[in-house]
């Protein structure tokens, strides 16, 4: 069976897991005293909570369902999403994190990533802005859908509940603690929700071990059942690998997860915040992973049903623990859907509030008013991703994959151009950028059928928009103080 009966310990432990996090939202709510505090968190985190911060912001639900699900389906082949996103994750500590930094605080206050683009390009006509803000908000609307997929397949298979009663749950407790706490909140309980995850994803697969009779009886069996499911690459095309490693590109270019290195209290911490944040991440991965490949193992032996590959980790949850440890397992998917959506409706208020109320149409707005925007920002984006999750049928890993995709071509390669070519240009940003968007959108939705070339569309996305951006950038003038900006901050490295 797929659903086990709901007790009393489940329901106690979700409820007290959810009032915690509302707390903590209660908490940080009389804390937040201007907009600097409640979309940056006043650029006062360490690095273990910043690290932690971006590790539980970016995996989401995807993390606990959309990933063990992909490998209950495909085997150890979409393994290499998870080395992709490894690989991408350290690069972006190690390349991005320092300088973003540097040029968000030194060279001019920014608090958010249209901001950080605007100064960094000079641009007085505010176009990056507006582009950086539809992008933003057209794509994290899809993503923070995928996490309220997660969370109502959660509310459903654990207490039996109506999918659309579900959603709405989930929805309205995320939507609470991001609108009263702003960053701070967010932070903190991502934290807390990122230790919590990484212990589920080490403590189900070991008992699911030990239940099958070790690693080696657990391979067995799916070596006769699905034998396929062990290759990492035989009879998987070129292509297949290079779009699942291609997700790694995708870090450069996400705004929940690129504003944790501004708001990081020194670049003096960031070498501590990307060993903390790096090893979180590979642990957790590597249990993701292992969840999916024994879970057809454990499918199979005790002849179970499963009907949505992408509740393997809520199925062996409740199967395998008593009621009270499941019902802390369980919040870890609460916590994965919660840590990322809040990041994101946060950086979407700040968008609608920030880049568009005040630098566009009134640069006088009180810090007040700009952050009850914010609050109104949080309830408008959550509106429209609750619209577009009320098809149950949706697949969290395939919105993720799109919304990533949308963020790593049209931001990812003009961060990482601006923070290492000086010569990149206004228009160059600019044109970069809604390449990058357009290119991804045409590939997902056209282009990839019409040439029966089934490449993950971050690939072209991001190759086109950096082809652009060097061509454009190359055919049009730096503006006089960018140079000098540019230079400022590579002697502040």
């Amino acid at each position: 069976m797929e659903v086990v009966k709901i007790n009393t310990e489940i329901a106690i432990t979700f409820i007290a897991y959810s009032a915690l996090m509302l707390f903590i939202g209660f908490y940080f709510y009389r804390k937040n005293k201007n907009t600097e505090d409640y979309f940056l968190g006043g650029r006062s985190l360490g690095p273990v909570v910043s690290a932690l911060s971006a590790g539980a912001s970016d995996m989401s639900g995807w993390l606990l369902m959309g990933l063990p699900g992909a490998l209950y389906v495909s085997g150890f082949v979409e393994s290499y999403i998870a080395i992709g996103l490894s690989i991408g994750a350290f690069l972006n500590w190690v390349f991005v994190a320092k300088r973003l930094r540097i040029y968000t605080s030194v060279i001019a206050n920014s608090i958010t990533i249209p901001d950080y683009f605007e100064t960094r390009f000079d641009d007085d006509k505010h176009i990056l802005r507006i582009v950086c803000a539809i992008v933003i908000l057209v794509f994290f609307t899809f993503y923070v859908s995928s996490g309220l997929v997660g969370g109502a397949k959660l509310f459903e298979s654990t207490f039996g509940i109506d999918y659309t009663h579900a959603l709405t749950t989930g929805t309205i407790i995320i939507v609470i603690y991001t609108f009263l706490g702003g960053y701070k909140a967010v932070c903190w309980t991502d934290m807390i929700q990122g230790l919590l995850m990484m212990s589920a994803l080490i403590i189900v697969p070991l008992v699911m071990l030990s239940n099958l009779g070790g690693y080696e009886a657990a391979i067995n069996i799916v070596q006769e059942i699905k034998p396929q499911n062990l290759s990492m690459g035989e009879g998987v095309s070129l292509l297949t690998i290079i779009s699942a490693l291609a997700w790694g590109l995708g870090y450069f270019g996400q705004p929940h997860i690129l504003v944790r290195f501004m708001s990081i209290r020194s670049t003096k911490e960031i070498p501590t915040a990307t060993i903390v944040g790096i090893s979180w991440m590979v642990i957790s991965l590597i249990g993701a992973c292992f969840i999916g490949i024994l879970g057809i193992a454990y499918v199979y032996k005790f002849n179970l049903t499963l009907q949505d590959p992408e509740k393997i980790f809520i199925v062996m949850s409740q199967l395998l623990f008593n009621p009270w440890i499941a019902g802390i397992l369980l919040s870890a998917i609460l916590a994965a859907i919660m840590s990322t959506a809040s990041s994101q409706l946060l950086v979407s208020s700040s968008t609608l509030a920030e880049d568009f109320y005040r630098r566009i149409f009134k640069q006088d707005a009180s810090s007040q008013m700009v952050m009850r925007l914010g609050r109104i920002g949080v309830l408008l984006v959550a509106l429209i991703a609750f619209l577009i999750s009320t098809d149950k049928n949706s697949s969290v890993l395939s919105i993720v994959a799109y919304a990533w995709a949308g963020f790593g071509a049209s931001f990812g390669s003009v961060m990482l151009f601006s923070l290492f070519w000086s010569k990149m240009t206004r228009m160059g940003a600019i044109a970069g950028m809604v390449t990058g968007a357009v290119v991804v959108v045409a590939w997902k939705n056209y282009l990839a059928g019409i040439l029966g070339f089934p490449l993950y569309e971050i690939v072209p996305g991001f190759v086109c928009a950096s082809f652009v951006i060097i061509i454009v950038s190359l055919m049009t003038k730096v503006r006089p103080g960018t140079q000098k900006a540019y230079e400022t901050m590579l002697k502040n490295l």
